[in-house]
């Protein structure tokens, strides 16, 4: 074949997809090794700042069968757990060995511009087009309503004029098709916004706890401190817009300020210097009303981003890219399935998120904070919690089951702790009302 014939067909893949993240690589990869012609489009040059470097043990599989998971292994931190400060000396430590039907004891704290670069690069060696500096502007549809052509430029000014069988929106918070289709919501129950840096001399925990990702509640929100290789501590603050508006232009003194407030973080600290920028994005929180259409799915964050309090974000994206993997190829194979595999995908992927979602929006209140600092694995209720915050939400009824029980100890407790007052007013409000910070009802 001709070189211009190669490039012609390049430009006509069986599936274009829109951003060379985790959830975009992992897409490619496995459409790549099921035959398919694939083309993977990156805006920016890998390696490239990211924030998001917790994984959770349930990404180790995929990695696994990615083949890159030795590689990840040699770049990343030991992650045993998860901690939860109750006091200024006292952390809890939820230690994944301990999660219920516990398949992997482990994950790992990796830097988001080695790892998102290593698949990227593994991405091309599978035989992926991968490209990166080349930016997608949009998406035209055709009378069928399938994406027909999607137009993108090249760092050099170079117009491209694609035309997919098939696409996949891993664009991230860019959320490509989100914006273009007016599909984006914001989540009027979370909004929330962060403020974060590297630093290195950042006290770590000792012995086996060293690698744990340590989650801190403040007043307005909580922080979060990552360790990374080479001594590099990830360290963030995620809060309300309003209290983030409080900086002023004033951003590291700001940061600065907001870790000091708390004295576990003030104590780890000490003597830290800052070795990257700060960065801040704001009123993150948000859902597109489809995750799928004709001829076209959204992955990872492009269909949704939750707040990352318990690291969920790189598996979420992944995950959801190796089912929409295989819901491409067997549509591209079988148009009449599209629709129902869609429909599956969704439901199955949505089911997930919702759990995550319901944890995340009570994780400040008082009631949350109060079950956090006492765990009691009483039906391995507190087992079924660990088994969440490793991932192990989607394939294990008996997780979900004894989650569903968790709600109930929730309702309970905020109730049995609402001051007299407010126990009066709730016997003519409904269950689901908010009292003081506390949402009560059961549901999602």
């Amino acid at each position: 074949m001709s070189d211009s014939a190669s490039d012609a067909a390049a430009l006509r893949p069986d599936v274009l997809i829109v951003g060379g993240g985790p959830a975009g690589c992992t897409a490619a990869i496995l459409l790549a090794r099921k035959g398919r012609r694939v083309l993977l489009l990156e805006k920016d040059a890998h390696p490239r700042f990211h924030i998001g470097e917790s994984l959770l043990p349930m990404n180790l599989p995929i990695l696994q069968r990615l083949g890159v998971l030795e590689q990840v292994r040699a770049i990343g931190v030991h992650k045993p757990g998860a901690d939860f400060p109750v006091s200024d000396e006292r952390y809890n430590t939820f230690r994944f060995t301990r999660a219920l039907d516990a398949r992997i004891d482990h994950a790992f704290q990796v830097r988001r511009d080695q790892f998102d670069a290593l698949l990227f690069r593994h991405a091309q060696a599978e035989g992926v087009d991968a490209r990166e500096r080349v930016k997608v502007e949009r998406v035209e549809f055709g009378a069928d309503g399938r994406p027909a052509r999607v137009f993108a430029r090249g760092a050099d000014g170079q117009a491209l004029e694609i035309a997919p069988r098939y696409l996949i929106d891993a664009s991230g918070r860019d959320t490509l098709l989100g914006n273009q289709l007016k599909l984006k919501r914001k989540n009027p129950r979370h909004q929330s916004a962060a403020i974060f840096s590297h630093f290195a001399g950042v006290a770590r925990r000792p012995g086996e706890e060293a690698g744990n990702i340590t989650v801190q509640r403040f007043e307005h929100g909580w922080m979060w401190l990552i360790p990374l290789p080479d001594d590099v501590m990830s360290v963030g603050v995620v809060a309300s817009p309003e209290y983030l508006k409080q900086r002023r232009g004033d951003t590291e003194g700001f940061l600065m300020r907001t870790l000091e407030s708390v004295a576990p973080v003030r104590a780890r600290m000490q003597g830290a210097r800052r070795v990257a920028p700060v960065h801040v994005t704001g009123n993150y929180s948000y859902r597109c009303a489809r995750m799928s259409g004709p001829g076209w799915v959204m992955v990872g964050d492009a269909y949704a981003f939750v707040d990352p309090i318990f690291s969920s974000g790189v598996f979420l994206g992944m995950n959801s890219a190796e089912l929409a993997a295989g819901v491409v190829h067997a549509a591209l194979d079988a148009p009449a399935r599209e629709r129902a595999l869609q429909r599956r995908m969704e439901r199955y992927l949505q089911r997930g998120l919702r759990e995550f979602e319901w944890f995340i929006y009570r994780f400040t209140t008082p009631t949350m904070k109060r079950l956090f600092a006492h765990p009691r694995n009483v039906w391995q209720i507190e087992q079924a919690v660990i088994s969440m915050l490793a991932g192990d939400v989607f394939d294990n009824p008996r997780v979900r089951r004894r989650l569903r029980a968790f709600r109930a100890i929730y309702a309970i407790t905020a109730l049995r702790f609402l001051p007299d007052a407010l126990r009066r007013r709730l016997r003519g409000r409904t269950a689901g009302d908010d009292f003081g910070g506390e949402t009560l009802h059961l549901g999602s």
